[in-house]
């Protein structure tokens, strides 16, 4: 009887985690959903940077004062103005986490523990605030999302281990716009003086 009892109380105290969780997956499923079904995306944004993002399934193309990477679904090209550099690799999924904070859309139903924070304002703006956390060594310690009730992001922050973070405030979204694959590979003759370092 005692060990019944015992059940019971583990079982009691694991259904809300597991609610959290299964929360947490249907909100973004529905967001990385959201996001296949958008083609072409514009995403303008502030925080620890101030730049923009465009994005087509995997590739991205990422714009700021410091720096633009390209990434073509394979192959990175990582511009850094100041010193006129570009490196040129191919990135792991965790990288690509730490760069792209979208391409966790499509990668955290592995590798990640999902918990979900409920309802918070950032920046005037409400959302579902969820929180993953990558299983085995990582340099991420977690990572936070709020997501909007249309299933759009609009904050994610990127917590290091190191205690370093990249914070990221959405301040538009536009999907469905018509982006040239070129928008995501590095153009070598727009960028004549520039200094290619092939790390691959």
């Amino acid at each position: 009887m005692k060990y019944f009892y015992t059940l019971l109380i583990t079982a009691l105290f694991a259904l809300p985690v597991f609610a959290q969780q299964q929360k947490a997956s249907d909100l973004l499923s529905k967001t990385a959903e959201n996001y296949r079904q958008a083609g072409g995306v514009k995403i303008e944004f502030e925080g620890s940077q101030a730049g923009k993002l465009f994005l087509m399934g995997s590739k991205f193309w990422f714009d700021t004062e410091e720096m633009e990477i390209w990434f073509d679904g394979k192959t990175q090209w990582s511009y850094l103005k100041q010193n006129g550099e570009v490196n040129i690799t191919e990135p792991t999924p965790e990288e690509l986490n730490t760069i792209n904070p979208y391409a966790l859309l499509s990668s955290y139903k592995q590798g990640y523990d999902l918990s979900y924070n409920g309802l918070v304002t950032r920046n005037g703006k409400q959302g579902y605030e969820i929180n993953l956390t990558p299983q085995g060594e990582q340099e991420i310690s977690y990572v936070s999302l709020v997501i909007s009730k249309a299933y759009e992001p609009v904050y994610m922050g990127i917590f290091l281990k190191n205690g370093q973070s990249q914070q990221f405030i959405v301040r538009s979204c536009q999907t469905h716009q018509s982006l040239n694959e070129n928008l995501f590979r590095f153009d070598r003759r727009k960028y004549p003086d520039a200094e290619i370092i092939d790390m691959r």
